[in-house]
Formats: C-alpha cells, sequence, structure tokens
C-alpha cells in the first residue's frame, strides 16, 4: 500500500532541505513548505512556487495573481481552496525567495526531485491538470517556454490545461496575445467545470 496524502503532506510540511540556500538569500528566510494537497480533488493546480505572501499565510494564491486565475478558471475562493475541488501542487513548496536585484528566484530542483513524484502518486483521482507556468510545463509536457506550451494548448490533451503565470507581470503578454482570453480561458473554464460536477455525481453515487 502506498503512502497517504496526510503522511507525504506531513513529510513535506517537516522538510528542511533548503534551509542554507534560503538564509543566503536576499530574504534570508527559513523553509516554511506551504502544503494544500487532496487525494479527492478532481483538478490539480501545477504550480510555480508560493511567493512570499503566501509565505507569510500559508495559502497558496492568497494575492492579485490568484484572484486572476480564479477568474480564469471560473470559480470563487471557497470553490478554489475547497480541498474536495482542487489539489495544489507546486514544483517547490516554498518560497525560494529574491536575487540580489529583488527579483524572484525560481524553484529549486531538489524540491520537485524530492517530492513531486511522491506527492502525485496519492492522487490517482485527478482528471484535470491546469500547468501554471514554465517549470511545470516543462516537467509535465517537456516543452521549452511558456509560450511554446500554451500557444499549443490544443495539443496537450483533454486532461490538461498550459497557463502562463497569472501574475501581473504577464499583463503585456496578455495583451500581445488576446486568442489567450477569447479562446483558450472558456474551454478551461469549462474543462474545470466539467471536472468538479463529474467528481460530485460520483460522490454522490
Amino acid at each position: 500500500m502506498g503512502e497517504s496524502v496526510e503522511d507525504v503532506s506531513a513529510a513535506i510540511r517537516s522538510c528542511r532541505l533548503c534551509a542554507e540556500r534560503f538564509a543566503a538569500t536576499r530574504t534570508a528566510h527559513v523553509p516554511a513548505p506551504v502544503v494544500r494537497l487532496s487525494a479527492r480533488a478532481p483538478v490539480m493546480i501545477a504550480s510555480q512556487a508560493p511567493g512570499a505572501r503566501a509565505h507569510a499565510s500559508g495559502l497558496p494564491f492568497d494575492d492579485p495573481s490568484g484572484d486572476r486565475l480564479r477568474a480564469w478558471l471560473g470559480v470563487d475562493r471557497a470553490t478554489f481552496y475547497d480541498r474536495s475541488n482542487f489539489t495544489i501542487v507546486p514544483m517547490a513548496f516554498c518560497f525560494p525567495g529574491y536575487d540580489a536585484a529583488g527579483g524572484d528566484l525560481p524553484p529549486p530542483p531538489v524540491c520537485a526531485a524530492t517530492w513531486r513524484r511522491r506527492a502525485l502518486a496519492t492522487m490517482p483521482g485527478v482528471r484535470l491538470m491546469i500547468l501554471v507556468g514554465g517549470h511545470a510545463q516543462r516537467w509535465h509536457l517537456g516543452t521549452r517556454s511558456v509560450a511554446d506550451a500554451v500557444g499549443r494548448w490544443r495539443e496537450a490533451g483533454p486532461g490538461v490545461v498550459p497557463l502562463p503565470h497569472p501574475s501581473w507581470r504577464n499583463t503585456a503578454w496578455l495583451k500581445r496575445h488576446p486568442w489567450f482570453e477569447a479562446e483558450l480561458v472558456p474551454v478551461l473554464r469549462g474543462r474545470v467545470a466539467a471536472a468538479l460536477a463529474e467528481a460530485r455525481r460520483g460522490a454522490a453515487a
């Protein structure tokens, strides 16, 4: 019998593999894994890493980028944070910190190498994977860039949707690619609604 989602979640919360790495960043912070895994959720958000705000609150996507992501998905906060609906599996569970110039550091590869397959193994019921950002897309799809993955979203199949990161930094990208909100977002909302409805029917049966 494999590990339970509770066992893996507890192990991730106690992880301190990156303590020295984080201490050397501009923020000089300590590891604080943000974990919202669920074995029941039909939709998985494969994201990048918690930001500074999530590091402080312990809640992923608790910021304007989360508001934009929820708008793309067509769900409200209550639905998004209900573990019977969504499981959130970032490429790194801790805030990576800022570099000397104040930019976001990338997710440390050691996190995905240590935890990702163990976490995913506890979620056999996932029907839809939302791949947010280039790090998640490279891991799951082997794509070279966000433009490559999102531009070819139809080729990913009905169970996978690649998205740009919903950060305000990508507002210019969204303006240059109006097809994203005109074509991809309606399909995304439809797939999310269908996955949630199917899961509810299964739970009621």
